[in-house]
């Protein structure tokens, strides 16, 4: 079962008890400022670039199936896709590697990834395997900010930040109309470029699908009157606009992420999944559901208000092990499974939920999320939304438990990782009471808080690492993976045979296929 949220090869793995590393080709040397375009990117003719129609995703854009449709080749920007999209190329290692000590001003500490047995009980987040962090990831909630998904940190700080005037507009992902579908526009994420504290309310709760956020920076043209600017994004989205960013002509920009895993590829993915996977939460009434998420006990937790963004919500929750195993080949989007950057390297700040426990209520609006800093803006935007009484910050967030024992158990029985290899898949779920035990024995004995976290981040790595050796071979997994990625491969590739066996039966299959 998934955990929360996330073709050709041509040589063997290791053999058992020996290390496979992954072999980095070393990147160009850090300029001291972001990349801008040139006058080659003008484009192929004197009336400039032209936008691609986003009816024509994905077959048109450049990165096709894998395409996250971030929306940076629906504006003029398209010129710039080859040294900025996160699944061309050298995709994520070039973007992560190459533009994080850039952003932050320094790289993150690779030499301090906590494994179970090594860390002399270490328990709080590490720099390896979270990013830089300018303090040590906290908990924090949201403070003021009714019909929010959690409990509205991510708005909490937007909105400060445009109430105090420390910038112009925010760049989010609005809900769509309540007149949506009938769905409380939980399901129908809107880009949009927000001026006013009511526009940027209107992004409130998570989004499950894909949205081109890059695609309002088309009304930055129009609009010279605004010179600094909030982006918040998920990392995808978030490393194309840190690639382009140079080119906006804009004084102050900032940038807020979110961690993000396993997005449906649209809308009607997302409510396909509830409806096939967690018929209970939609019954007659699709118009109820405010959001879902894959939370720490092991378990989906929908969301609903009986009216709107009910301000006392009431909760449906199925064990993962209980969801039909196909539900994941149609609700998990491609770019999602080639995605390495969970924890949105780039951003200032980042909001999660991963290595937060969960609030015994097993209520979202009353539980911590994580806080992570990375830099001196962000320390700048946390103070704003402090001052301004609509965040609190709480202990640092801390762990315990091992992690990688269940990382593994979790890539191996995964249906997308047996169907790469031509093992079992499962078509159903656990029996419900079956699965309401595994959950429960889980959550007792498994990895909590940012130990938690790890065993996301870990299963996410290895998971994406085969299914871009499968799709694309070795050569392109490791030019795409970055450093830090490379790091937990080799780990598990020394540690663990079962994964070695899973990386050599998709090398084989890759042989076969080319010979």
């Amino acid at each position: 079962p998934p955990p929360p949220r996330g073709r050709s090869g041509s040589c063997l793995a290791a053999p058992r008890g020996s290390r496979l590393r992954l072999r980095l080709r070393p990147l160009p040397p850090a300029s001291t400022s972001l990349p801008s375009a040139t006058s080659a990117d003008a484009g192929p003719t004197s009336s400039g670039p032209v936008p691609l129609d986003g009816a024509s995703w994905p077959t048109k854009f450049p990165a096709r199936e894998h395409c996250s449709r971030c929306g940076l080749c629906e504006t003029r920007h398209v010129v710039r896709v080859s040294d900025a999209c996160a699944f061309l190329g050298d995709g994520m290692r070039r973007n992560v590697d190459g533009l994080e000590g850039k952003v932050h001003g320094r790289q993150r500490e690779l030499g301090g990834m906590v494994w179970e047995g090594e860390g002399g009980g270490v328990e709080a987040a590490e720099e390896a395997r979270f990013g830089v962090l300018s303090r040590p990831m906290e908990l924090a909630r949201g403070k003021g900010v009714d019909g929010a998904q959690w409990t509205g940190v991510v708005t909490g700080i937007a909105v400060s930040m445009l109430e105090v005037g420390m910038v112009d507009a925010v760049v989010c992902i609005a809900s769509g109309s309540d007149e949506t579908d009938g769905d409380n526009g939980w399901s129908q994420p809107e880009p949009i470029l927000a001026r006013t504290v009511e526009d940027v309310l209107r992004g409130r709760g998570v989004k499950p699908a894909l949205a081109p956020s890059l695609r309002v920076l088309s009304e930055l043209d129009e609009s010279p009157e605004i010179r600094r600017l909030l982006f918040c994004g998920v990392g995808c989205a978030v490393q194309a606009f840190r690639a382009i960013q140079g080119d906006l002509n804009l004084d102050e920009v900032y940038v807020l992420g979110t961690n993000c895993a396993d997005n449906s590829p649209t809308p009607e993915d997302a409510r396909e999944f509830l409806r096939q996977g967690i018929p209970a939460a939609t019954g007659s009434d699709d118009g109820a559901i405010l959001g879902y998420e894959f939370a720490q006990d092991f378990r989906v937790h929908v969301k609903k208000g009986g009216g709107g963004r009910a301000s006392d919500p009431s909760y449906v929750r199925t064990p993962y092990f209980c969801l039909p195993g196909e539900v994941a080949e149609f609700a998990i989007a491609d770019s999602c499974l080639a995605c390495f950057d969970y924890t949105n390297a780039l951003a200032d700040v980042v909001v999660g939920y991963m290595g937060a426990p969960l609030d015994p209520s097993g209520q979202m609006d009353k539980s911590y999320q994580t806080l992570t800093v990375r830099n001196a803006r962000g320390e700048a935007m946390v103070r704003t939304a402090l001052e301004a009484g609509r965040l609190e910050v709480g202990l640092e967030a801390t762990g315990k438990g091992g992690h990688e024992k269940f990382a593994m158990a979790t890539v191996a029985s995964d249906n997308l990782v047996q169907k790469m290899v031509g093992g079992d898949t499962k078509k159903e779920g656990m029996p419900r009471i079956l699965g309401e035990i595994m959950a429960s024995v889980m959550t007792a004995v498994g990895p909590k808080g940012v130990s938690f976290a790890r065993y996301s981040v870990d299963y996410h790595v290895l998971r994406n690492y085969l299914h871009v050796l499968d799709v694309w071979g070795e050569d392109a997994a490791v030019k795409m993976v970055p450093e830090y990625c490379a790091k937990i491969v080799d780990k598990y590739t020394e540690t663990s045979g079962q994964f070695r066996e899973l990386v050599t039966s998709i090398k084989m299959k890759g042989r076969r296929q080319s010979g």
